[in-house]
């Protein structure tokens, strides 16, 4: 059976491999009679006391908060893939896509600070402003009167 690894995130953060937990299920993807008989579709299930520990309970928090119909009765980060026939590419596109997931809630959004205008920039639109207006204005017809 393919291993499970450590949870690569940003910053040179990780999550360790104990903290997830793998099942192997029979998929109803491709592979003919095969997925009758070979479990190919991966579950990988990430325990958030584990998160809580390793990256604090702020952290834990936020997975919770931004995926809340991904968790399990037990309180389990899920993720499913069956994509492929072979077990250990399911695996491997199931690690990637709880990363993403992680990165994604873990992520921090920088909140915009209102700012005005500097005077020497205002002074530049209108004189930009007024420029245009000139060129427009030389399109026109002449007026005779």
């Amino acid at each position: 059976m393919a291993a499970v690894r450590d949870l690569k995130l940003p910053r040179r953060r990780a999550i360790p491999a104990r903290w997830l937990r793998l099942r192997a299920v029979r998929s109803s993807g491709p592979g003919g009679q095969n997925v009758n008989k070979v479990a190919t579709r991966v579950e990988l299930a990430l325990d958030l006391g584990g998160v809580a520990r390793t990256l604090g309970a702020a952290a834990a928090e936020r997975v919770r908060a931004r995926w809340p119909r991904r968790l399990n009765t037990a309180g389990r980060l899920v993720v499913r893939c069956g994509r492929t026939r072979q077990r250990a590419r399911n695996l491997e596109l199931a690690h990637r896509q709880l990363e993403a997931l992680l990165t994604e809630a873990l992520r921090t959004r920088r909140v915009r600070r209102a700012t005005r205008p500097t005077r020497a920039s205002r002074e530049r639109r209108i004189k930009a402003k007024k420029q245009r207006s000139r060129i427009k204005q030389y399109r026109r017809r002449p007026t005779q009167e």
